[in-house]
């Protein structure tokens, strides 16, 4: 098998104006207000609510965008509530509908856009807001066995420094189950492990002999409201937060929201800086990508090449220390540029320290080829069709290991990375084996970019002032090392965050693990849970 590269990827229409002409054909008076921002290629206002169904299957089958997600908003006399989608090749387009606070129901769009399941059952937990027609609604991000319903923490009303009393487990509770054939059981994984998962994950398998016919993953335990405690705060005291939800993919994160806050400000961070950020962040896909490909080796028990990849996952981690003394790279990113300049001399030193991890990659991938052992374990294992994986809207190596080929970096560049040559990798098979091709490809493509920003920094600051003195809201995007990662946000007159949203790439991937898992042995669950490499605090906001 081989790994293909996909060039820059090309929208499917016209133009921007033969799009807008198709939604005026098709929705006429339905939406109202098209205009263009620094945010958005296209946002369009919706007049009337049941028609955000056949509109989202409009943008995300017809038009073939992405889907990005959902953003709540609650302003003192009604609710914004905001559907992004990416047109690939053009930008984001923003859907925007208002309704007063004292209505709560929307129509579902899960039934067009299955991607926004999860989406939509986190604003109905965390903000009361039904969704008409949903399949599935409540105990999801406020587990029913320890949070009572209606208590809806994101509600500006909800006292967030009051503890909540009430809040006691159910022991009465018992899980959703599916399958109830003759000879079925269900078997709980998790939240508690022993060694190797440090987060808490719970997984239901049903089954009725040794194959899974149900994966349910059920995640949150650890809900630490982080959106919540953002409002009122300082951008910086916000970023604090956006840097440390998600320690692995830490600077990708907080790289989103410095961009989401010079949006804002209207500010153009400094040549030297852009360069310097794309090298972190390809510093930062470097090592997670060593870290996952680890993980998949100890998975099938291939002790010798897992110490392999963990020894390269920490001489990187300790060339990230000794450049920019952090091991996980936090305090980097500022609102405006960086905090911190690097001298030509320790740019030197770390291309050494990445130039001898690509190469010891290299030899890893050569001799994972053909250990038969655990290509079995691996290929067509795990599978996720490309169908799927569209139907999922799966982003990152995930998704490209099912052909689906987007990457932020190409799709909707930021940054400087328009101006690097680079691929993205991608695979058509889906199943683990395809994952991991994925992972080794994309960490070449790294090591070159990380060249190139060393070879094209410019002389200069590495940071402007950033003062946010005026009211706005932007969208930040990022691909972190497991895909997409939005951070949405509003602030106030006083320059106060308002809004803080964040969509992360595991979120959006959690979705599509049963797929993966479901009509395979329970003896490969493991691998394929480690073939997905997706992290429960990416989701505990």
């Amino acid at each position: 098998m081989t790994t293909h590269s996909s060039p820059m990827v090309r929208g499917n229409i016209a133009g921007l104006a033969d799009l807008r002409g198709s939604i005026v054909e098709r929705f006429g008076t339905q939406v109202s207000q098209f205009r263009a921002d620094g945010n958005f290629i296209l946002t369009l206002s919706l007049t009337e609510l049941n028609a955000l169904p056949a509109l989202s299957r409009f943008f995300f089958w017809e038009h073939s965008c992405l889907f990005g997600g959902i953003i709540a908003e609650e302003h003192p006399r009604n609710w914004q509530i905001h559907y992004t989608f990416l047109l690939l090749g053009a930008g984001w387009i923003n859907v925007e509908l208002s309704m007063p606070l004292e209505a709560t129901i929307l129509p579902s769009i899960v039934a067009e856009v299955h991607a926004a399941d999860w989406h939509e059952r986190e604003v109905e937990d965390l903000f009361g807001i039904h969704f008409e027609n949903h399949p599935r609604l409540g105990d999801f991000v406020l587990h029913d066995q320890i949070w009572r319903e209606g208590i809806d923490p994101m509600r500006k009303s909800f006292a967030a420094r009051r503890p909540q009393l009430e809040r006691k487990v159910d022991l009465e509770w018992q899980p959703l189950l599916i399958v109830g054939d003759p000879g079925s059981f269900a078997m709980p994984i998790g939240p508690v492990y022993e060694g190797g998962i440090g987060e808490s994950l719970h997984f239901l398998l049903e089954t009725v002999g040794e194959d899974v016919i149900r994966a349910a993953p059920r995640l949150f335990y650890n809900y630490r409201a982080v959106e919540k405690i953002a409002e009122g705060r300082s951008i910086l005291d916000a970023l604090l937060l956006a840097e440390r939800f998600a320690a692995t993919s830490a600077f990708a994160h907080s790289f989103a929201f410095c961009l989401a806050a010079e949006r804002i400000a209207g500010v153009d961070v400094p040549p030297r800086a852009v360069a310097l950020r794309v090298l972190l962040a390809e510093l930062e896909r470097l090592r997670h990508h060593a870290g996952a490909i680890a993980a998949i080796c100890e998975s099938t028990a291939l002790a010798v090449s897992a110490a392999q990849a963990s020894i390269i996952e920490e001489q990187l981690l300790r060339a990230s220390c000794a450049f920019a003394d952090h091991r996980y790279l936090f305090g980097l990113n500022t609102p405006g540029g960086l905090n911190r300049d690097f001298t030509s001399e320790q740019c030197e030193t770390l291309l050494l320290a990445v130039d001898k991890a690509e190469k010891d990659l290299r030899v890893l991938e050569k001799r994972l080829r053909f250990s038969s052992s655990f290509l079995d374990r691996l290929e067509d294992v795990g599978v996720v069709t490309r169908e799927n994986a569209r139907d999922l809207n799966l982003v990152g190596p995930i998704g490209r290991a099912s052909a689906q080929s987007c990457d932020l970096r190409k799709a909707c560049p930021y940054s400087g990375y328009g101006r690097h040559g680079f691929e993205v990798p991608y695979e058509t098979e889906g199943d683990g084996y395809a994952r991991l091709r994925v992972l080794f490809a994309e960490a070449v493509q790294s090591t070159r970019l990380i060249h190139q920003a060393i070879d094209k920094l410019e002389e200069g600051p590495v940071r402007v002032s950033c003062e946010v003195s005026r009211p706005g809201f932007a969208l930040g995007w990022a691909e972190a090392p497991r895909g997409a990662a939005l951070h949405w946000l509003r602030v106030d007159e006083k320059g106060m965050v308002e809004r803080y949203r964040a969509i992360t790439p595991s979120f959006n991937n959690w979705l599509g693990f049963h797929v993966a898992a479901e009509d395979f042995a329970f003896q490969d669950f493991p691998i394929i849970l480690a073939t997905f490499g997706l992290s429960g605090t990416e989701c505990d906001r």
